[in-house]
């Protein structure tokens, strides 16, 4: 408006001029009509002058969008041309191989998108990106002939980047870097399909910043949920079950727990699955014990996924860090799964530890079990003992097999373990193995064969103290942490302990997690 004012305002004031020239015929009234037409001459050419160096800018800029043009479309032909060109290649199959996302994958650009925009960099170095394109915001981190888009956040699979290969080379480097002074170190067990070993799949529910429900994994060192729908490591079938329960949540109006609020229900999902028998067990943990429309809930869930043997539901109103609490209810099946290991069946109950890979599990018992040398005529104690798995292999070679575990609920599936597979000569006590072992030696009693397993964490001084009051001649030691493994080695040679042979195995591939079975034995 004020632009429009003005210019209507010198227009009313030149005109009112020129007519009180004409009216009044004076002698300066020439002078004034002439000044008046000066100016009105200046005025035009002024206009004249800014129309033209407007006119001159806007050719420049439109120049310079031409050219952007033309070099964007010489680009987006390249591209074309190479997306055609790679479609001429022929792989070692016979059939065509496109090469393209590849090259785009060079330029940062995610290649599911399949745009073909380009990417520039402006004068702050910063990046844009035309219409069409999508710059890769999370890295995927490729391995195999997979990628996963969590590698960065989740902080699992700390080697995804690394070849199978290499990643066995660095784990064997690790070992005998720091057992090499001790023992001979083996060549370490690698796996032949190193994907989707995991048995055991745990998930976290919760929302997104727009409320959405979610679930998948705590991102490495905080409570920060990262989404996820698979995992490369995990079991497949453990992964679909877990996303059909988190879109049945909606339509059963079941809200997800929220830990700073204290609001909520359900929290975690755990999903075991027995890879010889087949048997799947899901583990519903809420945080308190009235789950809406149960019946409702549970057959759409066995509807969606008959393969499911069993459903137990768990309620943990702790604040802590545990996933599991103490209550439990049986809502399908017989609450709990076996599966096969080493020729034993076991049973695997919500609570008991079994190992997440059971292939390279075999693998590692049968070496712990011919490390030994068991002849049959040897007292074995199996410390840290879980569901009795070490302990029921070893009793076959065995005269008699004493298991120690501290958890009750493992106690009781090793009990059941014994009996399913006809073992007699196996004894399991509920009680803490350091103690247990201290008892015996103040009873006078020994063991010729120890095996141990102990948290990642390691032994403690204690139990190695102990250990030696049983004066076994052979100790097998199975660790997951060969940094702790070093130091207890250590003290086990300083009670009078040698240590004979080491071999690691892979248990953890795509994790920088190695487990290592050791062998011990009494000098006299």
């Amino acid at each position: 408006m004020m632009k429009n004012s003005s210019r209507i305002n010198s227009d009313k004031k030149t005109s009112s001029a020129t007519v009180k020239g004409n009216t009044s015929w004076k002698g300066n009234t020439s002078a004034k009509g002439s000044m008046t037409r000066k100016e009105n001459t200046s005025e035009k050419e002024s206009r004249n002058g800014k129309e033209n160096i407007n006119s001159k800018e806007n050719m420049t800029r439109k120049l310079k969008t031409s050219t952007k043009a033309n070099i964007a479309g010489k680009e987006k032909m390249k591209g074309q041309n190479a997306y055609k060109e790679s479609n001429d290649y022929k792989g070692s199959n016979g059939k065509q191989e496109k090469t393209y996302y590849k090259k785009e994958q060079n330029e940062n650009i995610n290649p599911k998108s399949q745009s073909k925009g380009l990417i520039d960099k402006s004068k702050d170095g910063k990046k844009t990106v035309d219409k069409g394109s999508t710059l890769r915001t999370n890295k995927k981190k490729k391995y195999g002939e997979y990628e996963c888009s969590h590698s960065k956040k989740c902080g699992g699979c700390h080697y995804l980047d690394l070849p199978y290969e290499e990643q066995l080379k660095i784990k064997q480097k690790q070992v005998s870097k720091l057992l090499s002074d001790f023992c001979k170190v083996h060549p370490i067990l690698g796996m032949e399909h190193p994907y989707h070993y995991r048995n055991k799949v745990q998930a976290v529910f919760g929302r997104d910043a727009k409320g959405n429900i979610i679930s998948g994994v705590y991102k490495e060192g905080t409570h920060q949920i990262i989404p996820t729908t698979s995992c490369l490591i995990e079991d497949k079938k453990a992964d679909e079950i877990i996303g059909t329960i988190r879109g049945m949540l909606k339509s059963f109006k079941i809200k997800t727990y929220d830990e700073d609020s204290g609001f909520g229900l359900l929290r975690y999902v755990l999903v075991k699955r027995g890879f010889t028998s087949g048997e799947i067990m899901v583990v519903l943990v809420i945080a308190s014990p009235i789950l809406p429309s149960k019946k409702n809930f549970v057959a759409a869930l066995r509807k969606a996924h008959p393969e499911i043997t069993t459903i137990v539901l768990n309620i943990n109103n702790r604040t802590d860090s545990l996933i599991l609490g103490d209550r439990e209810t049986v809502l399908y099946g017989k609450g709990y799964i076996e599966d096969t290991l080493c020729g034993n069946v076991f049973r695997i109950s919500s609570k008991s530890f079994y190992q997440v890979n059971p292939v390279q599990t075999e693998r590692l018992y049968q070496l712990a079990i011919k490390a030994a040398g068991l002849t049959g005529k040897e007292r074995v104690i199996d410390t840290y003992c879980g569901i009795g798995t070490i302990g029921l292999v070893a009793s076959k070679n065995a005269k008699e097999v004493l298991g120690v575990e501290v958890n009750k609920e493992a106690i009781k599936d090793a009990i059941a373990n014994a009996k399913r597979n006809g073992i007699t000569n196996e004894h399991f006590y509920n009680s803490d193995a350091t103690e247990f072992m201290i008892a015996m030696a103040e009873k006078g009693e020994k063991a010729d064969v120890v095996f141990m397993d102990p948290p990642r964490a390691g032994s403690t001084e204690q139990f190695i103290d102990a250990v030696e009051s049983i004066q076994p001649s052979k100790v097998v030691y199975i660790s997951c942490n060969p940094v702790t493994l070093q130091r207890d080695l250590k003290y086990f040679i300083k009670k009078g302990y040698h240590v004979k042979e080491a071999w690691p195995v892979d248990m953890f591939p795509w994790t920088n997690h190695v487990e290592t079975c050791c062998l011990l034995y009494k000098v006299n």
